[in-house]
């Protein structure tokens, strides 16, 4: 039984983003990323979202799935990160970017650093547990052999918007994380 069994979260009031086609950018990835997140929302789940673009395509996609896999590693960085080693075939993610709605968290940033990742985007800082520049930097370790390229801030109102929603209603149940 999950912290969600005994009072239901009600349906995310945040509507999903329909970028343009014809504007392929990190604005169009990281709503893409948001959407993610509000179907973590509407499954229960702390709405992250996240995407892997790779040579201009979107190929892979998740959301955080703790609560529904009873799975403490099923944050959306690491789902995304399998699912984009196996559709590019290799764990290596030279040249793959993952944009992500918050800014990731110890494991996560270091799967990602492991993973070369080449580019990581994220929307909302974490002053708490972030580890790629807010809590601490696991990607300027002095004595790594790689480092992610980071960029913070994309769309990081709507993002921060919809974690401050998600909260405040858990907090008004009781949950407080």
């Amino acid at each position: 039984m999950n912290e969600f069994s005994d009072k239901s979260v009600p349906p995310c009031p945040f509507p999903k983003l329909y970028p343009s086609l014809l504007a392929i950018d990190e604005r169009y990835f990281m709503s893409m990323a948001f959407n993610q997140a509000i179907d973590a929302w509407n499954k229960g789940e702390v709405p992250i979202g996240a995407v892997v673009e790779y040579e201009g395509e979107i190929v892979a996609r998740a959301h955080n799935c703790v609560e529904t896999n009873k799975d403490p590693t099923a944050h959306a960085e690491i789902l995304a990160l399998t699912s984009a080693a196996n559709a590019i075939g290799d764990w290596r993610m030279s040249g793959a970017t993952m944009y992500v709605t918050k800014e990731p968290c110890p494991m996560c940033s270091g799967a990602m650093i492991m993973s070369r990742m080449s580019r990581v985007v994220y929307a909302v800082r974490d002053p708490k547990m972030g580890c790629l520049g807010g809590a601490t930097d696991l990607n300027s370790l002095p004595r790594s052999n790689h480092r992610c390229i980071m960029e913070a801030g994309v769309m990081e109102e709507e993002c921060r918007e919809l974690l401050q929603a998600f909260f405040s209603i858990r907090r008004q149940g009781g949950n407080v994380d």
